[in-house]
């Protein structure tokens, strides 16, 4: 059994509601011997009001994981963070990751030519397969700017979002070939992400948010998880992208087996920015 979480949120985030102590309390409840908080920081991110979203305060983040550490002494309390990458915030993302002690840092591509493909309108500038293979595009180049992180978070993200799958999953429908049709179309672009993420050391997750949106799969698909197994990768967090207590180590009793039929024989947590590797 998988008995710790490396990728939640919490009030941290612009997109959660949960104090993290609720978190922790429901990592508590589900016997984990660890929660990795990952909260977001998105640097320039284009806010929707005339607050700025996805800044993480910091300094009162950490105080608030020092603080849960010394009281909840059942539950090891890691301290991650999970960095949206676009080419104007590099530098900003470099020295956060100097500056302060995380256990663990996730980066991801949430914005393609500064817009979210959650939203419609990102999908107004091409057909669906243009915008799905450009979003692998812009990961690439997002990988390939020299920031320092440990894995890159749900390469697929992009299949979560597409007017097709919002439409199918309001449904509560499950598309097997129009996922497998557009991941075959862009697996050039992330066999050649897996390559540099190997080559440089870093490693990937399998985020079962996947299955809590309705996609049957986990985020990335066991397809890319294969794949990367294959070209010689071995470092794979597991997190679910939880936002609420309640989906806390969603569906993680699937992982096992989904790991081991990819060819994983471990999993990895990270403490101090340095990998454990545990028998899956």
């Amino acid at each position: 059994m998988i008995k710790s979480d490396s990728h939640v949120h919490t009030a941290f985030s612009t997109d959660s509601q949960s104090p993290m102590e609720s978190m922790l309390l429901r990592g508590i409840e589900l016997g984990f011997s660890s929660v990795c908080f990952t909260d977001h920081m998105d640097y320039d991110f284009p806010s929707e009001t005339d607050e700025p979203e996805f800044l993480l305060d910091v300094e009162s983040y950490f105080n608030e994981l020092n603080r849960l550490s010394g009281k909840y002494t059942n539950i090891k309390v890691r301290k991650g963070i999970e960095l949206g990458l676009k080419e104007n915030i590099i530098g900003e993302c470099r020295d956060i990751v100097k500056k302060y002690p995380f256990d663990f840092v996730i980066c991801s591509t949430h914005l393609v030519d500064n817009m979210d493909p959650y939203n419609e309108r990102y999908w107004e500038y091409g057909d669906e397969s243009e915008r799905i293979r450009h979003y692998y595009e812009t990961t690439l180049d997002n990988i390939k700017m020299g920031v320092d992180f440990d894995v890159y978070g749900h390469i697929d993200y992009i299949i979560r979002y597409t007017p097709y799958m919002k439409k199918v999953r309001a449904e509560g429908r499950i598309d097997e070939e129009y996922m497998m049709k557009h991941l075959s179309k862009s697996m050039d672009v992330i066999e050649e992400i897996l390559k540099v993420l190997i080559h440089n050391g870093k490693g990937i997750e399998i985020n079962t948010g996947g299955f809590k949106y309705g996609l049957g799969h986990p985020n990335p698909n066991e397809k890319v998880l294969k794949l990367y197994r294959e070209l010689g990768g071995e470092i794979i967090t597991v997190g679910s992208d939880a936002h609420e207590p309640k989906h806390l180590g969603y569906d993680f009793n699937k992982v096992p087996e989904i790991l081991g039929s990819c060819g994983f024989r471990y999993y990895t947590e990270f403490t101090g920015r340095k990998p454990d590797m545990k028998v899956v």
